[in-house]
This record gives structure tokens, sequence and C-alpha cells, in this order.
């Protein structure tokens, strides 16, 4: 496999790890491959400031990719503004600023949603009051017997209302595995509770 630095071209390698960024970006329309070694100089920059912005690992990984991309695509960079370091420096903050403000505006209309929707009911009689209690004692129960890992992720999800991408940022482990504890918390809950579901 060759490094990121290196590109296979017609039965021999070129090493561009020595060029320039600007070189780099003069060959980047007929050579693609000329970005990585663009991403092994500025990507931890990128990355980093991203992460310190979001505070979240999935997008800062997502805001990364997007920019080198944008970098790739020469639409953006304008080589009389500056370096690429100083370019990707300004870019970050413009496009995290972005996404947070796109996130505080799906905030607000979940909010004003829930705020909309008519308020639940209680039970009205004394009948119906114990049917809901036995049903959150199921619940409860169902939810201590799932393996510890499974049944965090779905308090997190669920009382907590956070998004997996912000339970696997918070617990420091992989979005992958955070996806597969819930859907397996999921399947053991309907498993269990199935007579409530149907």
């Amino acid at each position: 496999m060759l490094s990121a630095a290196s590109v296979r071209r017609t039965g021999h390698v070129v090493d561009r790890s020595g060029q320039s960024d600007e070189q780099l970006l003069g060959v980047l329309a007929e050579d693609p491959s000329a970005l990585g070694p663009l991403y092994d100089r500025h990507g931890r920059l990128v990355y980093g400031l991203a992460l310190a912005i979001l505070k979240s690992q999935q997008e800062a990984e997502d805001l990364t990719q997007e920019v080198f991309l944008m970098l790739w695509s020469g639409t953006a960079y304008d080589t009389a503004r500056g370096s690429v370091g100083a370019f990707l420096t300004t870019m970050v903050p413009s496009r995290a600023i972005d996404r947070l403000r796109r996130r505080s505006r799906s905030v607000r209309l979940l909010r004003a949603q829930c705020e909309a929707a008519p308020p639940a009911e209680p039970p009205s009689t004394p009948l119906d009051r114990v049917s809901t209690a036995q049903c959150s004692a199921r619940v409860r129960q169902a939810l201590g017997e799932l393996p510890e890992s499974e049944r965090r992720i779905l308090e997190m999800a669920y009382y907590r209302g956070l998004t997996q991408a912000e339970i696997a940022d918070e617990l420091r482990v992989p979005l992958g595995s955070v996806k597969s504890w819930c859907h397996r918390g999921l399947i053991r809950l309907k498993n269990a509770l199935g007579d409530l579901v149907e």
C-alpha cells in the first residue's frame, strides 16, 4: 500500500512529500493523490481546531473531510490570499460556526415542536393508573436486566435525549459500538416487553 505522499503513475511511484503546498495544489486537479501530503501536513491542525469549536469527535472528523474536499475542488482557495495553512485556519472556524448555528436551529425547532404538542393526559381511572404503574415497573425491570453497556446507552438516549454521536463522544467509544449496543438493547427490550408493544 502506498503512503499518502506517493502516487502510482504508469508503473512508477512519484514521491510528493518534498513538494511545497503550492506545487501540490498545482497538480491536484489531474492528480487527486496530491491531497495526501497536504492532509499529512495540515490534517491535525484542521481536526484540532474543529474539535475545539464543535466539542464532538464525529462532527470534527466530518468538518475536516469537508474542508479538505473544498481544498481539492479548487474553488475556495486563492493563492494570492495567503498560505494553505492560513486558508485552512480561516476556513475551519467559519464552517464550524455554520454547523453550530444549524445545530442550535435544530434544537430550537425540536423545543418548539415539544412545546406545541398537547400535554399527555394522566390516567383517568384507578385501573388506568395501576396499569400504567405496572407497565413502568416492567420497563424498569427489563432495563435492569440488560447488559450494562446496552442499558447505559439506552438510558442516555431516551432519558437524557442524547444522540448516538453525543453518547460516543461522552463515553469515548467508537460510534459503531454505540449503534450496536443500542440496536441489541432495543431488540432485547422488544423481546422482553413484546406483549406491551403489540
